[in-house]
């Protein structure tokens, strides 16, 4: 194990661990109850924002710069914790919605289940 992959294991500081484009995966879920709220890409620049700010940003592949979650909508994400996994490529962030995650509306953007090929709504 070189030095680098034993201090972002089992060390104390924060190293992200990028992919080629410069990304890692992040996981929103609901501090109150833990339900999956929605999956984006974190760069540094959506890092750094949410940690200035307490409120989520990400990183949107579509539009090719920092998204603040929430920035027309207003339903931002507060974030109250963000756990970091083993390697340091991914994140959860807990977080406190100001109402639907999903553009759509859905509470969740993970709002359909697969069933034998096809696709149905899952309860809110």
């Amino acid at each position: 194990m070189t030095n680098d992959t034993a201090e972002r294991e089992q060390g104390t500081r924060f190293l992200p661990k990028f992919d080629d484009r410069g990304l890692l995966s992040a996981v929103v879920i609901d501090a109150s109850n833990e339900r999956v709220l929605m999956v984006a890409f974190m760069d540094k620049e959506a890092i750094d924002a949410t940690l200035a700010s307490g409120e989520a940003h990400f990183h949107s592949r579509s539009r090719g710069r920092l998204w603040k979650k929430g920035e027309s909508s207003g339903n931002v994400l507060t974030v109250e914790e963000i756990l970091v996994d083993c390697d340091q490529d991914a994140l959860v962030l807990r977080c406190r919605p100001a109402g639907p995650t999903c553009h759509t509306g859905a509470t969740s953007c993970l709002y359909r289940r697969l069933e034998n090929g096809a696709l149905t709504q899952v309860a809110s």
